[in-house]
């Protein structure tokens, strides 16, 4: 439930398996890439319905950073405090 209030309230990320290209992409490998694998195998190797996968575009890191907040806020309820170093 919580990975797919972040899924569908991304603006900057699309979801979608990896494509190659330059855009930034999010999906959920449990119903996606990892569909076909009995959910106890699944869950076994990490792969949990709750788990989102970031592939990371050529977009301003500080707009993807911003997004992934809103989008968390929204299952949240409530503004999360942004913790990230500029590394």
């Amino acid at each position: 439930e919580a990975a797919a209030v972040v899924l569908t309230n991304t603006k900057l990320f699309h979801l979608a398996e990896s494509l190659g290209g330059t855009k930034s992409l999010v999906s959920h490998p449990a119903t996606m890439t990892h569909k076909t694998i009995p959910a106890e195998k699944r869950q076994a190797a990490g792969v949990t319905d709750s788990l989102i996968r970031l592939s990371i575009g050529l977009e301003d890191p500080e707009h993807l950073v911003r997004d992934l907040h809103d989008a968390l806020s929204v299952k949240t309820g409530k503004l999360i405090q942004l913790q990230h170093s500029k590394n």
